[in-house]
């Protein structure tokens, strides 16, 4: 007997179009906090992804060149894992908003790459050409099977908010940049010159490849949105400058410094962030939230919101809806999602002490992602795991505006197929309205 989740894998390979205009009707819905056919499903990722393609994360970070392996592997992930809001793509980047910030009066660069790279500027081959100390990557500093990771680092002292307060494009380029990315060697030097050639050709190689690989997965019934990014000024400074203690520690030691360095970063954010225009029927802001579980209400108000809150408005203005990575726990800080207009995007909430005060607090307002705990798709039976997906959608279900995902995209390699299969029978036999 055939399980629900086959019969999606089924249709997805026989009737890709009609299964593609689903799902996007099931997102659109949901974004309009309305009830969809069924409640969608999205953010299975991370480690499963290479994994289950039968590829390492150095493949997917770097080989995009071997296109069809690397390619097979991905659509093979994709087409065992159906989903309605997936988040597939090689090869894979880490977020690097500075980057797009130190190129935003460049249209060209921010027309050609993000609608394809959104903030995830950073990737295996670019960061051989930057050696940047922001990240690191499997087969460099890590092995072959581990996912790459964002270190941030410290690379600007408290004297130095002046500079990036009076111009913080040009502060980024000659300061900032080149601290960070000792591979590109002396601003204006030929290693640096010749760097940044080098860079505009593999991005433009790995768009090349991603066009393709977007090709292909319409035609096997995944859809998406157009995508832009944004970043909130206090995480750029926490991410890529200050690191998040050193960030923290100046708002309380340099507070009048750090807002006029959240302000100086406004323009060119909004630059970066509507390179992509938005269009019908709908274009993603994509704005990861870092610093926010790290601060006390009273900091959070001060030197966070303002600044998240006007990118946000800004960005409605210009007719984007927002997709919000909500990271850590973001419960003291929830009712100021309230301020924001009715139907603004969506938030993900990656670890919130009670994910149904979060939905009972902003369902009607807000389109709320998440609500399944990561260590139950690792570690549950299947009995539990559709336990747990009936009793969710009974408190949720009836009012629309949900996307059942996990906690984080970021599933590791342990997670048995069977339990994520296992999770979308449970949502396709209780998430029908």
């Amino acid at each position: 007997m055939q399980e629900p989740v086959d019969i999606l894998i089924k249709r997805q390979i026989e009737e890709p179009d009609i299964v593609a205009k689903e799902k996007s009707e099931r997102l659109l819905r949901a974004l309009e906090l309305k009830s969809p056919d069924r409640v969608p499903v999205g953010g299975l990722g991370g480690d499963i992804i290479p994994y289950y393609g039968g590829i390492t994360w150095y493949d997917l970070s770097y080989n995009y060149e071997d296109g069809e392996r690397v390619l097979q592997g991905v659509l093979k992930f994709a087409t065992m894992v159906p989903q309605d809001f997936p988040f597939i793509s090689a090869p894979y980047g880490i977020q690097g908003s500075i980057i797009a910030v130190a190129f935003s009066d460049n249209p060209i660069f921010l027309k050609s790459t993000l609608p394809y790279m959104g903030p995830d500027l950073i990737r295996g081959p670019v960061h051989d050409v930057l050696q940047d100390k922001w990240t690191k990557w499997p087969g460099r500093e890590l092995g072959v099977d581990y996912h790459p990771q964002f270190i941030g680092g410290e690379f600007m002292k408290p004297e130095e908010y002046k500079y990036l307060i009076e111009d913080p494009v040009e502060f980024i380029n000659s300061t900032i940049i080149p601290r960070a990315c000792p591979g590109l060697g002396k601003p204006g030097s030929p290693k640096w010159n010749a760097s940044l050639v080098t860079i505009g050709i593999l991005y433009q190689k790995m768009v090349n490849f991603m066009k393709t690989l977007f090709t292909e997965l319409s035609r096997r019934g995944h859809t998406g949105f157009p995508i832009s990014a944004a970043h909130v000024p206090a995480d750029m400074i926490g991410d890529f400058m200050r690191n998040p203690t050193g960030a923290i520690l100046d708002m309380r030691r340099y507070p009048d410094d750090f807002k006029l360095a959240c302000e100086s970063l406004m323009k060119p954010i909004l630059k970066f962030a509507t390179a992509v225009p938005p269009i019908p029927p709908v274009t993603l802001a994509l704005i990861p939230l870092h610093l926010n579980e790290m601060l006390s209400p009273k900091l959070y108000n001060e030197f966070y919101w303002p600044y998240l809150k006007r990118i946000i408005n800004e960005l409605l203005s210009k007719g984007y809806k927002i997709f919000m990575l909500i990271e850590g726990d973001h419960t003291p800080h929830l009712d100021t999602l309230l301020e924001l207009p009715k139907s603004w995007g969506i938030g993900w909430f990656e670890r919130p002490r009670n994910f149904i005060k979060v939905w009972e607090t902003l369902k009607g307002h807000t389109t709320v992602m998440g609500g399944v705990p990561t260590t139950l798709l690792i570690s549950g039976t299947h009995d539990k795991i559709e336990e747990y997906v009936k009793n969710l959608m009974s408190n949720i279900k009836p009012e629309g505006g949900f996307i059942i995902a996990p906690s984080v995209m970021e599933l590791p390699r342990e997670t048995p197929l069977s339990n994520i299969r296992a999770f979308i029978n449970a949502v396709e036999k209780y998430g029908r309205y």
